[in-house]
């Protein structure tokens, strides 16, 4: 009979598919939770102990650096994997010291041999030397750079601590900067929508006392703890999963003015269909008409799974920009533009060591083209609404701006429209022309980094749509 893998072997099996061959954690790991056969505290521990060290590898890895006094691209994967995560348990778990180490060790000695073993064993007993505050304190003495120690001791490249910045800076609001890199290294709790026309969440917080309400949208309630699947609204297609920004952002689409009977809507990135399911909730509700595209076939099989239990619509597969071609078809269309997803770090640990400056500026000239295609699929007096799951300016405010300088659109009060809809929210003022816009923050409203403006294509006789 063959061994059962523990916790700690899965989670090394994961990380080094992460490091190897881009795998993604969230997908792959309970794939190998289900194949090793574990459940309950053993399936929660191997979870923590995965997303804990993937969530905050720059921090071990200068550790790692500093101790084993050698490039980390000379560490082979397993014994990098492992000194990842035996830095993990020691430094950011309760896990006593000599189980961190001699476990961990124990496995490498299995997989690789006495040496690689011998290597990993030496490098994790010069990490316990040292407890986390003492490791930090080590990090302040010898990083000179206030911008790079922060990057370091929160676990963000640096080039996306420069971004975040960035970005609180246009509001104000700099200072809020290190309570937003902590934000993203805590794991968020379960959000949900009460899906128009089929629950309220009164009705959902009466049936349920893991629920509440959470100010950041209508819709939006949190689930304190469990699984959301085995919730009845769930199960019954009343309520789904979704970040409380992604469903501000979809209903102000919605709400900025009201639905009317007969009303095209499209969402034009939809994948992978939540913003699709809200966004068609409430046009069934108005008697209006909604329609979805996806130019990956795999995230538009999604977009349809989404939206079956609510009926039929249509979901395209075309690249977006095509819609371009389909002058004034659609009243409202959401452009939730593919982005680098820096607004989701906490909720995918891995993705912020994905990333690199290179994918910013070849992600917005899509961004770009996507929305002047959507504005020309948008009717004279039409609304759209630009979205991304980043803060960053070159992917929110700088494309939003070209849009208006171009005169293919003007700005609505997007802040003003917001503050309706979630009048608790603290919602900084944003100028893009002469409307605002609204970043939302997880430090600072308990969501994902969701960017939104709306904008509004000239009449008949403001402008020519060529």
């Amino acid at each position: 009979m063959s061994r059962s893998r523990t916790p700690r072997e899965v989670a090394l099996d994961v990380l080094i598919a992460v490091m190897e061959d881009d795998a993604y954690a969230n997908l792959l790991l309970p794939k190998r939770l289900e194949s090793a056969d574990l459940h309950g505290t053993d399936a929660a521990f191997a979870t923590q102990l995965t997303h804990g060290t993937l969530r905050a590898l720059g921090f071990y890895d200068w550790i790692i650096g500093e101790v084993s006094g050698r490039p980390l691209r000379k560490i082979d994967a397993i014994a990098l994997a492992s000194l990842r995560l035996g830095a993990h348990q020691l430094l950011d778990t309760r896990v006593a010291t000599h189980a961190a180490v001699n476990e961990t060790v124990s496995i490498v000695r299995r997989r690789a041999g006495r040496g690689p073993a011998g290597f990993v064993n030496a490098n994790l007993r010069g990490i316990a030397r040292r407890n986390r505050a003492e490791w930090l304190a080590e990090i302040d003495a010898k990083v000179q750079d206030a911008r790079e120690r922060l990057a370091i001791t929160h676990a963000h490249p640096r080039w996306i601590v420069d971004a975040f910045a960035a970005a609180l800076e246009r509001e104000g609001r700099a200072s809020e900067l290190t309570a937003l890199l902590e934000a993203d290294n805590a794991a968020p709790h379960v959000q949900l929508a009460a899906l128009p026309g089929r629950s309220d969440r009164a009705t959902l917080v009466a049936a349920s006392e893991r629920l509440r309400e959470l100010p950041a949208a209508p819709t939006a309630l949190e689930l304190a703890a469990g699984d959301p699947s085995r919730l009845d609204a769930v199960r019954e297609h009343r309520a789904r999963v979704q970040d409380a920004g992604s469903q501000l952002v979809a209903l102000a689409l919605t709400r900025a003015e009201p639905l009317a009977a007969g009303e095209r809507l499209l969402d034009l990135c939809a994948g992978p269909g939540g913003k699709s399911a809200l966004i068609a909730a409430e046009a069934l509700v108005a008697g209006a008409e909604f329609s979805a595209n996806e130019v990956t076939p795999a995230r538009a099989g999604l977009v349809r799974q989404a939206l079956e239990p609510l009926g039929q619509f249509e979901v395209t597969e075309l690249d977006g920009r095509e819609f371009a071609e389909r002058a004034g078809r659609y009243e409202r269309i959401l452009v939730d533009a593919p982005c680098t997803g820096l607004g989701a770090l906490r909720r995918r640990p891995e993705a912020r060591w994905r990333k690199a400056e290179q994918d910013v500026r070849d992600l917005a000239k899509l961004q770009g083209e996507l929305l002047a295609a959507a504005l020309r699929a948008t009717v004279p007096d039409g609304l759209l609404a630009y979205v991304t799951c980043s803060p960053h300016p070159a992917e929110t405010t700088e494309i939003v701006s070209a849009a208006i300088a171009s005169g293919a659109a003007t700005a609505l009060d997007t802040r003003a429209i917001c503050s309706e809809l979630a009048p608790e929210l603290d919602l900084a003022e944003i100028r893009v022309g002469d409307g605002t816009a609204v970043q939302l923050w997880p430090q600072r409203h308990g969501t994902d980094a969701m960017f939104l403006a709306l904008l509004r294509t000239p009449n008949e006789e403001e402008s020519p749509r060529d």
